[in-house]
C-alpha cells in the first residue's frame, strides 16, 4: 500500500535538523495518532507500508528519522543514545501540538518508547514493542555489532539487495528478489562520487556503532516497563525465529499485565517488518481498542 506524506522538518535542542512523513488520516472520526520509531540502522522508510496502512484506518501517521538516519541530519557531537531521541520526538510532537500518540517501536524504537513514557507518562496512550524488550540475548547484540558501523559503498542496487540478502536470509526466508531490492532501498541511498559515478551506502551515519551499548545500557530496565505495560494497552510482537528477545523473557514482559499481548509473528527473525499477516491482525485488532 502507498500513501502520500507530507515532509516534517524540526530541530532538536542543539540544533540538529531532523526529519519525519506525516501521513493524513483517512476521513472518519478522530483517532489518537500513531508515531512510529525505527531501529538501530533503519529509518522511516522501514514504515512505508505499514504507516499508510494505518493511515487509511483514520489515524495520522508520524513517521521519523531519527539523528543520523536518513534525511535526517549527522550529529557532529555523536548524540546517539535514548534519552536525546527521547528529546528529539518531544520537540516534534509539541511542536505539532500532540499532546497523546500511540507509539509503534521496532527494536531500538521500541526503546525510546519505553524510555519517553518514563519520562512523559501522559504521552504514550498505547504501544506496540516490535521484538525488543528490558533484557536482550546477548547473542543477538552481538551480531548487531558485527555489521553495524562502516560499510564499504556497493557499486548499484543489485549489490546491495546482495549484501541485505546475505545478512537477512535467516529474518526473512520467504523474501524473494523484489523483496530483497525494496529492503535495499529502505536501507541505502543513492550518491555521487567525486568523479560523477553513483554507488549505493548505507542510509546512516557509522558513528552511531560507537553508541549501541549506550543504548541498550539501562540501571533498571525491568522497572521501567513495568511502567509503561502496567497502565496502558500494550502489544508485543515477536518473531519466533529471533535472536534478540528471547521467548521466556517476552512471555515475562506481558505476564501479570492485564491489558499487555503477547503476539509472535511466525518464521520472521528480528525484526518483524509489521508487514506479515500475523503483525497486521494484531496490529488491526490492537488499534480498534485504543
Amino acid at each position: 500500500m502507498t500513501a502520500t506524506w507530507q515532509a516534517r522538518r524540526w530541530t532538536g535542542a542543539d540544533g540538529l535538523d531532523l526529519f519525519a512523513r506525516d501521513y493524513a488520516a483517512a476521513a472518519g472520526p478522530a483517532r489518537l495518532p500513531v508515531v512510529c520509531l525505527h531501529g538501530l540502522t533503519r529509518n522511516s522508510r522501514d514504515f512505508e507500508s505499514l504507516a499508510p496502512w494505518v493511515a487509511a484506518q483514520g489515524r495520522r501517521v508520524l513517521a521519523l528519522d531519527m539523528r543520523g538516519r536518513g534525511s535526517s541530519a549527522r550529529d557532529p557531537a555523536e548524540q546517539y543514545d535514548v534519552p536525546t531521541y527521547v528529546d528529539d520526538v518531544l520537540r516534534l510532537l509539541n511542536a505539532l501540538g500532540l499532546a497523546r500518540a500511540i507509539f509503534i517501536g521496532t527494536s531500538m524504537g521500541g526503546l525510546i518508547t519505553i524510555e519517553l513514557a518514563s519520562r512523559d507518562p501522559g504521552r504514550v496512550a498505547a504501544a506496540v514493542i516490535n521484538d525488543i524488550g528490558p533484557q536482550l540475548a546477548p547473542r543477538g547484540l552481538e551480531r548487531i555489532a558485527g555489521y553495524v558501523g562502516e560499510r564499504p559503498p556497493l557499486p548499484d542496487w543489485n549489490a546491495a539487495a546482495a549484501a541485505v540478502a546475505a545478512l537477512n536470509a535467516d529474518v526473512f526466508p520467504r523474501y524473494g528478489a523484489q523483496d530483497w531490492i525494496a529492503m535495499a532501498r529502505r536501507l541505502f541511498r543513492e550518491e555521487t562520487r567525486a568523479d560523477g559515478q553513483t554507488q549505493v551506502v548505507a542510509d546512516y551515519d557509522p558513528a552511531i556503532a560507537r553508541a549501541l551499548s549506550r543504548i541498550v545500557a539501562d540501571p533498571d530496565p525491568w522497572a521501567k516497563w513495568n511502567a509503561l505495560a502496567s497502565s496502558r494497552p500494550v502489544l508485543v510482537l515477536r518473531g519466533t525465529a529471533t535472536d534478540l528477545l528471547e521467548a521466556d523473557v517476552a512471555e515475562a514482559m506481558v505476564a501479570g499485565h492485564p491489558d499487555a499481548t503477547l503476539v509472535p509473528v511466525e518464521g520472521v527473525g528480528h525484526a518483524p517488518m509489521m508487514d506479515e499477516p500475523d503483525a497486521l491482525t494484531a496490529i488491526a485488532a490492537f488499534l480498534k481498542r485504543v
